[in-house]
């Protein structure tokens, strides 16, 4: 049988005949957390693949307190890259500032903040941007909501999980892209995503955001066990300054299990939102489309897309 760390993702074939029946958990040997036999069983009492027994969307969080890492450029070049691969899409923009829905070159009227309030209905407010690519958007509006969540009694980190569960099932991955720093409605998005992807760009400064989110991200995963960090995606890859390979190189060390084929530093990818256009549409043979497609892979551990 085949056990799947829900921390590190890394597959473990296992003889079941070896596991003693007393053992409840078990350690990964890569990332060494470890996780509990129970997730795998079925209701015969034999233990099974989790990915078996996984119903609903992939949900995963883009997500790191520091700005200027590249968050919003993952978020939309994977969303974008797995429609491209067949996937049905849901993409929120959880931003005041709403650069998803520049980057996509879309102007959508309405967005999270009228669908959480109940004021309009999905249809109303999620958009498809591209094919099997939906937008449900951010903007100004959402520091309303904020403050709305904040004046809840209680249940105020389960308020996006409200909203999209009844909906969720259309989608084979929802793609949530966080603003800088902790606010209500990230602390949402933690409480409803399962996995967390990290954009950590090759500097300094960013390596200590890493170790304070991943601390504050700790704080969330004691209350919701299956909530995973998944991802971590260097971005900005400069071989021409030579701290890149020394901090890439410290990451490696650290993070191994969960690191990701580094997004290399491309013009390309600066110059593709003024057209509205994603990596894909704007320079598909470009270095930065080459890695987010790596990236897409990745996730969907199928290396054989866009082949």
């Amino acid at each position: 049988m085949v056990l799947i760390c829900p921390h590190c993702n890394k597959r473990h074939t296992v003889d079941e005949k070896k596991i003693p029946r007393n053992v409840k958990k078990a350690r990964c040997k890569y990332c060494g957390q470890t996780f509990l036999l129970e997730n795998f069983l079925n209701e015969s009492g034999k233990k099974e693949d989790l990915q078996s027994k996984q119903a609903g969307p992939r949900k995963i969080a883009v997500s790191l307190s520091k700005g200027g890492v590249g968050k919003t450029t993952t978020s939309v070049n994977l969303a974008a890259g797995l429609a491209l691969a067949g996937f049905k899409v849901l993409l929120v923009d959880t931003d005041t500032q709403g650069q998803d829905s520049f980057v996509l070159g879309v102007k959508p009227q309405f967005g999270l903040t009228e669908l959480v309030t109940g004021e309009l209905t999905p249809e109303e407010t999620i958009i498809e941007a591209r094919k099997r690519l939906w937008l449900l958007a951010g903007g100004k509006s959402l520091a309303g909501l904020k403050r709305m969540i904040d004046r809840k009694d209680f249940g105020s980190e389960t308020t996006l999980t409200e909203t999209l569960k009844p909906i969720e099932n259309q989608y084979d991955f929802i793609i949530i892209d966080t603003s800088p720093g902790w606010d209500p409605i990230t602390v949402n998005v933690l409480f409803y995503v399962t996995e967390v992807l990290t954009p950590v760009s090759l500097e300094v400064m960013t390596l200590q955001g890493l170790v304070e989110f991943l601390k504050a991200l700790s704080a969330i995963q004691k209350y919701r066990r299956e909530l995973a960090l998944k991802y971590i995606v260097p971005t900005f890859q400069d071989n021409r300054v030579k701290k890149t390979a020394g901090i890439l190189g410290k990451l490696e060390a650290l993070y191994g299990p969960v690191l990701c084929k580094p997004i290399r530093y491309n013009t390309r990818l600066s110059e593709a939102p003024a057209h509205g256009q994603t990596i894909y549409e704007f320079a598909p043979g470009s270095p930065g489309a080459h890695d987010y497609r790596d990236l897409v892979r990745k996730v969907t551990g199928n290396s054989k897309l866009f082949t």
